[in-house]
C-alpha cells in the first residue's frame, strides 16, 4: 500500500472517529485495533477481517444518523448483535463499520391481552420469556444459543430451535418491524395481520442485515402449555432412532421437538460442563417433548414410547419434574460448546432434509467422515430435518481447516442431493456464499440480487454476503471473500 493511499484512509478514519463521536459520544464508539479485534468474527471463527470502527447507537435515530452519514460517504456497515452467529454473518472483509446494537436493549411494551410484545434488537432471546414467565406466557424461539443471542440478530437469521418443529422460526412470530433502511431512512412494516400488499416482513426477516437495520420487533407471545413431558430414548443404532422419528410424526403426534445427539456428539457432552450421566457406547439418544393441554399428553407419551420399543430401543425414560426437564436440555443445548471437550476446533453445517430420508444421509455423513479422516459428531433438530453435522479439526495441522471447509461442502451436497437445502436457520453469510449454486441457478441468484439493490442499491449494508459472485462465461467462482483484506485463522 502506498504512502498516499495509507495517509487517504488514515485521514478517512479520522473523520469518522470525530463525527460518529460527535453523533453517538465518545464512550460509543472503538476505533482502536486492540479494540477492533474482538470483532473481526462472530460464532464462525474460521474467517476473520478486521472493521475501521465500531459504534454503539442507543436509538433509532442514532442508528438512522450513522446511517446517513455512511451512506454519503460510500463507508461500508454491519449490523451486529451478539455476534453469536455462525455463518459470518456479522463478519468483517476488512474496512467496514460495525453498527452494534447492543445497547438497544429494552423490552418496551408487552399486550398480554392481544398476546405482543415489542423488544429492541440488542434484546436478549431467553429474557424476553423470563420477563413474562410470571404471567404464564413465553416467546417460543428457543436457539441453542438463546441465553447469548439477540432478537434482533434472531430477526437477521430467521433463527429457530429445538421447538420450531411445532412452533416454527423466527418469521413465524414477527409482527411489525422498525427498519431503518441503507439511506438512514426509517420505516415501519408489519402490525396488521393479514394486510394487503407484499410480505416486506418476509423479505426482511431472514435478509442476514442486507436488507435494513432492524430497531424495533413486535412479536409474538405464547401461553405456557397446561401441560408438558419430556423423554430420552437411548438407541444402539443412529438408524433405528432415524425410524422412530418419522415413524411418530407419520402416527399422527406433533411433538414440541425431536432432537438427536450421535455417539461422538453424547461423548462431547458427557465430558462438558453439563454431563447427564448417558450410559457410555450409546450409538444414538433422542430427546422428545410433547405439550399441550393435559388431558391427552399422557396418550402421546404412551404413543412414543410405543414406537421406540418397535424401534429396538435399549431405555427409556420420561423427566419426573422440571429440575430433570431443564437438566437434559441443559445438555443438548450446550452440545455445539460442549464440542471443545473433544476436540481443538470445529465447524458447525445446517443442511435440512426430508425426514423420511435421516438414516440415509446419515449414512452418507458417515462416510464423508470417513473418507476426509475428520470426526463428525451429528446433533441437530432431527423432528423438522435440521441438521447439524459438527466436523472436528485441529487448525494446528496443515490444510486442515481447508479439509474442514470442503467436507462441510459435501454434507450440504449429501442434503441437497436428496431435496433438501443448505441451511434452515443459521444462514449463509460467509461460509455458504458459493455453497447457494447447489440449490439455485445463476438466473435465479440473480433475481434475489435484483430484489437485494431494491433496498440496499450500493451494496453498502453488510455488502458481499450470502451471494456468491455472479459467475463469467460459464465458469464459477469458487473463492470466499473479496480479497486481500480478508484472511483465514483457525480456532484455537
Amino acid at each position: 500500500m502506498n504512502e498516499r493511499r495509507v495517509r487517504a484512509m488514515s485521514e478517512k478514519k479520522t473523520a469518522l472517529v470525530e463525527e460518529m463521536t460527535r453523533l453517538l459520544g465518545k464512550d460509543a464508539v472503538l476505533h482502536r485495533d486492540a479494540d477492533l479485534i474482538t470483532y473481526e468474527c462472530d460464532g464462525l471463527t474460521v474467517f476473520r477481517g478486521m472493521p475501521l470502527a465500531v459504534v454503539f447507537p442507543a436509538t433509532t435515530e442514532e442508528v438512522s444518523d450513522v446511517v446517513k452519514w455512511l451512506y454519503a460517504r460510500e463507508i461500508p456497515f454491519i449490523p451486529r448483535g451478539a455476534g453469536t452467529g455462525l455463518s459470518g454473518g456479522a463478519t468483517p472483509f476488512g474496512g467496514e463499520v460495525i453498527i452494534s446494537l447492543v445497547r438497544m436493549k429494552q423490552l418496551l411494551h408487552v399486550d398480554y391481552d392481544n398476546r405482543e410484545a415489542v423488544v429492541q434488537p440488542g434484546y436478549i432471546n431467553l429474557q424476553l420469556t423470563n420477563s413474562i414467565t410470571h404471567k404464564g406466557f413465553y416467546y417460543a424461539p428457543d436457539p441453542s444459543s438463546q441465553a447469548n443471542c439477540t432478537i434482533g440478530g434472531n430477526v437477521a437469521e430467521n433463527a429457530g430451535g429445538a421447538h420450531c418443529l411445532k412452533y416454527g422460526v423466527t418469521t413465524n412470530h414477527v409482527l411489525g418491524l422498525e427498519v431503518v433502511m441503507h439511506d438512514g431512512e426509517i420505516v415501519e412494516l408489519g402490525g396488521v395481520p393479514d394486510a394487503p400488499g407484499y410480505d416486506l416482513l418476509g423479505i426482511l426477516t431472514g435478509s442476514e442485515g442486507m436488507l435494513g437495520i432492524v430497531t424495533s420487533i413486535t412479536v409474538s407471545i405464547l401461553k405456557q402449555p397446561e401441560s408438558k413431558e419430556t423423554a430420552l430414548a437411548y438407541f444402539d443404532s443412529v438408524e433405528d432412532a432415524s425410524y422412530v422419528v418419522s415413524d411418530i410424526i407419520a402416527a399422527g403426534i406433533v411433538p414440541a421437538a425431536i432432537e438427536m445427539m450421535d455417539e461422538i456428539a453424547i461423548q462431547g457432552v458427557e465430558r462438558a460442563t453439563n454431563p447427564v450421566g448417558h450410559p457410555e457406547g450409546l450409538k444414538a439418544v433422542l430427546i422428545m417433548e410433547v405439550d399441550g393441554i393435559a388431558a391427552g399428553i399422557e396418550d402421546q407419551i404412551n404413543e412414543m414410547v410405543n414406537v421406540c420399543e418397535h424401534h429396538n430401543v435399549k431405555e427409556i425414560k420420561v423427566a419426573q419434574d422440571d429440575r430433570e426437564r431443564g437438566k437434559w436440555w441443559a445438555n443438548r443445548k450446550t452440545a455445539f460448546g460442549a464440542m471443545g471437550a473433544i476436540s481443538p476446533a470445529y465447524l458447525v453445517q445446517d443442511g435440512v432434509i426430508p425426514r423420511s430420508r435421516l438414516s440415509e444421509v446419515l449414512a452418507r455423513i458417515a462416510e464423508i467422515s470417513a473418507e476426509s479422516g475428520l470426526r463428525i459428531a451429528n446433533v441437530f433438530h432431527a423432528g423438522d430435518g435440521n441438521l447439524h453435522p459438527l466436523i472436528l479439526f485441529d487448525a494446528r495441522n496443515e490444510g486442515e481447516t481447508d479439509l474442514a471447509l470442503e467436507v462441510g461442502t459435501k454434507t450440504l451436497e449429501a442434503c441437497t442431493e436428496v431435496g433438501g437445502s443448505i441451511t434452515g436457520e443459521h444462514g449463509v453469510g460467509i461460509e455458504k456464499k458459493e455453497d447457494m449454486r447447489l440449490v439455485f441457478t445463476e438466473e435465479e441468484i440473480d433475481r434475489q440480487l435484483a430484489v437485494r439493490d431494491v433496498f440496499n442499491p450500493n451494496n453498502l449494508m453488510n455488502p458481499d454476503k450470502q451471494f456468491p459472485k455472479p459467475a463469467r462465461c460459464g465458469e464459477v467462482k469458487s473463492a470466499v471473500g473479496s480479497g486481500d483484506a480478508y484472511q483465514t485463522v483457525g480456532q484455537d
